[in-house]
């Protein structure tokens, strides 16, 4: 197997938390982190060299640099046309829709991705299966969410989201003077390790490749298989198929 930069040491999970500490502060610096990071690990189960990949709540385009320095074609979609527009107008072929009724034609994709996007839709396992519908045969998904009852589950609101998102929600606004970005039922949704798990044993039309703690080194993936513990500790499922 070729050496891959790819690996789930504790060194890239504390890399990858302090890149977290500046989202707000530095974004340029947390999403080409993430972004970066992204691409090495989706190339553990698939080259991206000559691949049609499909971003579901791309943004403003921070992982478009990293997709195509690895040889993929990119094409970001995003619901919010705010997002798009972060880093001025939205790049060349972006598309505005919702990713729980993708705009595009059955196995269109050699790869789908989406990145802490799940937990922003009212309906998320729509949302994973429309990833699965538009992806080709044989072509890769890879799905990965912000689990509720994570330390972060809250996004700005935590962690007093533990004490019911509409409650944090409501002292963020006390608080700040405006609403959070990520409203509670509105935008933002408690989707859980658990929905996670009974989705893709479920679905039928992929066959599951992984089903990760996607920042936690290697030694403390088998967090996952305990209840309870594994929505605490998890913080991020990410959850990779490949098309039937």
């Amino acid at each position: 197997m070729p050496d891959l930069p790819f690996r789930p040491t504790l060194r890239r999970s504390w890399r990858l938390f302090r890149a977290f500490g500046v989202e707000q502060t530095d974004p340029d610096h947390f999403y080409g982190t993430l972004a970066q990071d992204s691409v090495d690990q989706i190339g553990t189960y698939a080259p991206l060299s000559g691949q049609w990949v499909l971003d579901v709540g791309g943004g403003p385009g921070y992982f478009a640099d990293a997709f195509r320095a690895a040889g993929a074609t990119y094409t970001p979609l995003d619901a919010d046309l705010g997002e798009l527009s972060g880093l001025g107008e939205p790049m060349a072929g972006t598309v505005l829709g919702s990713g729980m009724q993708l705009p595009f034609a059955d196995n269109s994709f050699g790869v789908t991705y989406s990145s802490n996007v799940l937990e922003h839709v009212s309906e998320p396992w729509t949302m994973a299966d429309e990833m699965v519908r538009v992806t080709q045969s044989g072509g890769l998904v890879f799905l990965s969410y912000t689990l509720w009852w994570g330390p972060w589950g809250g996004h700005e609101t935590a962690p007093w989201h533990f004490l019911g998102g509409h409650r944090a929600a409501r002292r963020y606004e006390k608080k700040h003077g405006h609403p959070p970005k990520n409203v509670f039922g509105t935008s933002l949704y408690a989707v859980t390790a658990r929905g996670g798990l009974w989705w893709s044993k479920e679905q039928t039309a992929a066959e599951v490749v992984a089903v990760i703690p996607r920042y936690l080194p290697r030694w403390a993936w088998w967090v996952l298989r305990v209840p309870v513990l594994r929505e605490v500790v998890t913080w991020n499922l990410a959850i990779v198929l490949r098309k039937r």
